[in-house]
């Protein structure tokens, strides 16, 4: 296997945000008298991109508004939230996207996050000069674990999903990768420790273990 590209998801993956994530929507879902537990709420909606989250949402407790109404006061919600509490960068997150880039390779983020979401912290991390192209849930039709979004991310760079390696931390991230025929990676937040991910090809504890699974395939 000789790797071209790295294809990164956001949440859960690089940066420590899926307690913000829970906290935004239960400042939405407030006004609806609803209130998830982090852990029930991210065991459920971790990895999923908010609007199919508010779909989920609106329908099971019958909300009155349209989900992409609830989808837009979340993400309304989540970027004003982060700008004074910027999750943290998981660790040797930084560090691993500057080695791939000193590697030559292509670096790609393929994430589920609203654009103006993955905005917020990209800007909070200086983290956007290390990808070469970015797709967020507003760049594609059918979001993980669809494969369009990696598939998009492949054609950008006009290269083959056998050259690549895509990192996720959840079952709907993971899928998304595998059914574009990347060879998946996955490091399991505290949520999707127990998820079955039988589909990935190979599963690390840390982002340096990447690295170390990166370097072995260079």
């Amino acid at each position: 296997m000789s790797l071209s590209a790295i294809y990164f998801d956001l949440d859960g993956t690089l940066v420590d945000s899926e307690h913000l994530h829970a906290v935004s929507w239960n400042k939405v879902l407030a006004m609806f008298d609803l209130h998830f537990s982090e852990t029930e709420f991210c065991q459920q909606f971790a990895g999923k991109p908010t609007l199919e989250a508010a779909k989920v949402l609106v329908e099971e407790h019958q909300l009155g508004l349209s989900a992409s109404a609830l989808a837009k006061k979340k993400h309304i919600v989540f970027a004003e939230i982060s700008k004074l509490h910027l999750p943290a960068l998981l660790p040797g997150a930084k560090a691993l996207l500057a080695w791939c880039r000193e590697q030559g390779l292509k670096v790609a983020l393929v994430t589920g996050s609203a654009k103006e979401e993955a905005h917020s912290i990209l800007t909070g991390h200086d983290l956007a000069k290390y990808f070469d192209v970015i797709f967020t849930r507003d760049d594609v039709e059918q979001p993980k674990p669809h494969p369009e979004p990696y598939l998009r991310a492949i054609a950008h760079f006009s290269l083959t999903a056998s050259s690549g390696l895509a990192v996720e931390d959840t079952v709907t991230g993971s899928s998304s990768a595998k059914s574009a025929e990347l060879y998946t990676v996955v490091v399991p937040n505290k949520y999707s420790l127990s998820a079955d991910f039988s589909h990935a090809d190979s599963r690390c504890s840390s982002l340096l273990d990447v690295q170390a699974l990166i370097a072995s395939k260079l």
